[in-house]
């Protein structure tokens, strides 16, 4: 171990942990310790490391030795601040066992709240406060919690016996039952435990202590939390710390109270304090959506907590602003209001929409909190995608079903289901699905991941299901009371109608609107805040970046996202026209070169027009064009029905047809007669596209667009590939530029996707004018993994973490990064100053444009809506290298 203390202890304005030591404390455990330092009201308590996490893993699933003496002397010290002794039957001290990684990972991990209780020590806490509902209602929540958590006893069978309780009482709530019948609870409760475990319920304080820390160690690699690292990229290694903290109680009575707030609101960045509470209840109830909780606020709705507890509010906004001054930061925070006093129990980094993110950046910075630096870093570039999803148009006809929570922005339409695996499932087939629950829970993190958006019956503004759906950018509506969901019929009954599994609703995160059918969408508007930060973000980046486009349509979209040029413009995607297909496949099964050259001639003025489109959207910025990439084969008909259909209109045999069809199969196309292999042996396809762009850019040029053409080789192995269709290529451009009159500058290029044409860069750098890595199919040449048939094996190397993330995600930094660092270094060797660029889908990723600023590429390309993305991660990757 990096430490041989174990255990940092925190309370009564002492801490021996710090607020920058979030490695080794947890986050929730460094905020705890820089609360207590500041003066701040917190409940005194302990900290176990991170690093003990890893050595209950090493060695077996098993606590250090000496860990449990460490804990007791912390355990005294909390003793010693409130008069109480843990594992007292007369008025016994309760804890808290909660997790705490370095990073939030909100509901994935598991907690254990009043543990100490047993059924000597609930009589002597009902003496001692004089409350046999409290004492008794936080009995039946231990038992719950810590049998689900510690003893893997399932939620819903205490649940289903708690809903029967009630039923019989009469109660609505949780909190409408009275000592009897909470009492009645105990017994039942223990009688599922015994069921189930064959065991007792454990009676010993210090055995529930010890197997609650080992449990909430054995949650860090629980199914839910190893997907939620896996999608937001957190290491397996990091670990989780394990905070003890005495209890205090929010549900001891009608002045105590529970909740969550936020510095800033997570959602929109409005500077002003946002949350939700519940009178009555323990955290885990706001959380957990089984209540929908009230507003903090008075302007937000009735039953306020500024109003019920006026000066307890008071109290949270002065904490509120100190804490942020401190972090500089938006703070997430969790509060307990006991008998009038104000207890804080976490701060941290809040989540935030990338919307909010962004506003939040611009105004700290605007109000003297941060550096313009600063505000730029702040910012993930992956929450950027958030703010480009479409909103709904506003003059479209709409019939709202039901008005829930606004609990994350944007619109979205799509079949809803009802389960996460459904959810999970029916996307992979390429449907777009809303996933609607009466409450998620983290065992759905699953389907949320997968749905457009999401849907809950139940749960505020701080639910497991608002908070999640903020963090990865998915529009969400909660607490829609308005829903009654019938699982067994696989129905939803809203609005005085029945939907059945799969029937298209659109909800919309903005307003809370849940609407019948799909409603149109329209784009994101990128002025104010976000015009602002990216401005912010080109100045201080070096990386050009360039867009992935096929269209004016798409072209000109990335422009409007900032695109400085297309570092890929695919032909082979200008060819699946209607109005050209046919024209491609006569090419095709054409018997000769003759009847090849006949069929390209009707493709010609189409390319040619293609071209003029592209190079007008882009007036003044580079295009590179790539000529035909893929194999032939993919624009062929493949049922019989559609080649009859295609021998008819050629005036040719079914059979005679079917016969070239087969000819033209491939048992591996990926490494197929595709690229400049094709050149090689057909020249009359590229010959013809090299003329359509030659005459499209001179037309432009002369209707007084600035064009700027580069003409990209794909799939380059050999430099003796290149040379003759170079020479090609510029015998073509020079007849073309003398026939029309109009000198246009064009670049003649390579992609770079084998690592033998990254081993033979510099003879390949002699025949061209630029490089762009095509780091898609370099990944799979490099790694001999097929993209499309990965997909079976490769999640679970992640998993296992033979691979550390993805390949084809996130560039492989020491296999095809260190080929590109070398194809670099050799192509520049023979050409300075060579023009170097990227245009594989990892043009668009944060860690992948990371590395390419620090292996000097001049530009990264991506798809039009990454092309913010991009933008800020260039700036950040700028920004770090000092």
């Amino acid at each position: 171990m990096a430490t041989n203390k174990r255990v940092y202890f925190f309370g009564d304005g002492q801490a021996e942990g710090k607020g920058d030591q979030k490695e080794l404390l947890g986050g929730k455990g460094a905020g705890l310790a820089e609360m207590t330092q500041l003066g701040i009201p917190v409940p005194a308590g302990f900290t176990i490391v991170t690093e003990v996490c890893n050595e209950y893993y090493e060695s077996g699933n098993t606590l250090p030795d000496g860990l449990r003496r460490e804990m007791s002397e912390a355990m005294a010290r909390v003793e010693a601040i409130f008069g109480l002794r843990f594992g007292d039957e007369a008025n016994p001290l309760l804890v808290s066992v909660r997790s705490g990684a370095r990073v939030s990972m909100p509901g994935m991990m598991d907690t254990v709240l009043n543990l100490g209780l047993n059924d000597r020590s609930v009589e002597g806490l009902a003496e001692a406060t004089g409350n046999r509902c409290f004492a008794f209602d936080s009995y039946r929540r231990f038992i719950q919690m810590y049998g689900d958590v510690v003893l893997g006893v399932e939620s819903e069978h205490f649940q289903k016996s708690l809903e029967e309780v009630k039923h019989a009482a009469g109660a609505a709530q949780d909190c409408d039952l009275d000592a009897a019948a909470l009492e009645s609870l105990i017994p039942r409760f223990k009688a599922i435990v015994e069921e189930h475990t064959g065991k007792p319920f454990p009676q010993d304080p210090q055995v529930q202590l010890l197997t609650a820390v080992s449990a909430v160690f054995s949650s860090w690699n629980n199914q839910r939390a190893k997907r939620y690292r896996k999608i937001h990229g957190i290491p397996g290694h990091w670990g989780t710390a394990v905070n003890v903290q005495a209890m205090v109680f929010g549900n001891r009575g009608e002045d105590c109270a529970t909740g969550v707030g936020f510095t800033r609101n997570p959602s929109t960045g409005e500077h002003a304090f946002f949350g939700e509470y519940m009178v009555n209840a323990q955290g885990e109830d706001v959380v957990a959506g089984i209540r929908t909780p009230e507003p903090v606020n008075k302007i937000e709705g009735p039953g306020s907590l500024e109003e019920r507890f006026p000066e307890c509010y008071q109290q949270l906004l002065e904490i509120a602003a100190r804490l942020e001054k401190n972090y500089r930061d938006m703070q997430d925070i969790e509060f307990t209001i006991q008998h009038g006093k104000v207890w804080m129990l976490q701060t941290r980094t809040g989540k935030r929409t990338g919307r909010a993110a962004v506003r939040i950046a611009v105004e700290q910075c605007e109000e003297g909190l941060i550096e313009e630096r600063e505000a730029v870093l702040r910012i993930d570039p992956n929450s950027l995608d958030q703010l480009l999803h479409p909103t709904l148009d506003p003059k479209a006809a709409k019939t709202v079903l039901a008005k829930g929570l606004p609990a994350s922005p944007g619109a979205a339409s799509g079949k809803i289901v009802f389960h996460a695996d459904d959810a999970e499932r029916i996307s992979k087939e390429g449907t777009k699905v809303l996933l609607v629950r009466v409450e998620t829970s983290p065992e759905d993190i699953h389907g949320m991941y997968a749905a457009e958006g999401i849907l809950t019956a139940r749960g505020g503004m701080t639910s497991h299901a608002a908070v999640v759906a903020r963090g990865m950018g998915t529009p969400c509506v909660a607490g829609c009371g308005a829903l009654r969901i019938d699982l067994d019929a696989k129905q939803l009954h809203v609005g005085g109608k029945v939907f059945d599994e799969l029937s298209v609703l659109t909800i919309d995160g903005g307003s809370g609107e849940v609407i019948e059918g799909d409603v149109p969408r329209i784009p994101a508007d990128l002025s104010g805040e976000f015009g602002r930060v990216m401005e912010w973000a080109d100045r201080y980046r070096r990386l050009k970046v360039r867009t992935n486009a096929d269209t004016p349509e798409d072209a000109a979209r990335a422009r409007e996202f900032g695109a400085e040029g297309i570092g890929l413009c695919r032909t082979e995607h200008m060819f699946f026209g209607e109005d050209r297909i046919e024209a491609v496949r006569r090419m095709i099964l054409a018997a000769d070169e003759a009847g090849r050259r006949e069929a390209l001639k009707d493709l010609l003025p189409m390319q040619r027009s293609d071209f003029i489109g592209i190079f007008k959207a882009m007036d003044g910025l580079p295009v590179t064009i790539r000529l035909l990439d893929p194999p032939l084969h993919e624009f062929l008909p493949q049922e019989d029905s559609q080649i009859e259909a295609l021998a008819q209109a050629m005036g040719v045999e079914f059979k005679t047809l079917k016969i070239k069809n087969e000819s033209l199969h491939e048992l591996n196309p990926m490494l197929g007669h595709r690229g400049c292999r094709l050149g090689i042996t057909y020249p009359e396809i590229y010959e013809m596209q090299a003329r359509a762009i030659a005459e499209a850019s001179c037309e432009a040029a002369a209707a007084g667009v600035d064009v700027q053409p580069e003409i990209m080789v794909p799939l380059i192995n050999h430099v003796k590939e290149l040379e003759p269709l170079r020479a090609m290529i510029v015998r073509v451009l020079s007849e073309v530029q003398a026939e029309k009159g109009v000198k246009v500058d064009t670049l003649i290029g390579t992609m770079i996707e084998f690592p033998r044409a990254c081993l033979t860069a510099d003879k390949i750098a002699a025949q061209a004018d630029f490089f762009s890595f095509g780091t898609n199919d370099l990944t799979q040449t490099t790694f001999g993994l097929s993209r499309d048939d990965a997909g079976t094996f490769l999640p679970e190397y992640v998993d296992k973490g033979i691979y550390p993330i993805d390949p084809f995600v996130s560039i492989d930094v020491d296999g095809v990064g260190r080929l590109v660092k070398m194809a670099i270094e050799l192509g520049r060797g023979v050409k300075p100053g060579m023009k170097i660029g990227i245009c594989g889908e990892h043009g668009g990723e944060p860690a992948s444009v990371s590395f390419c600023h620090a292996a000097a590429l001049d530009y990264v390309s991506c798809s039009p809506f990454r092309v913010p993305v991009a933008r800020l991660s260039a700036a950040h990757a700028q920004l770090k290298q000092g």
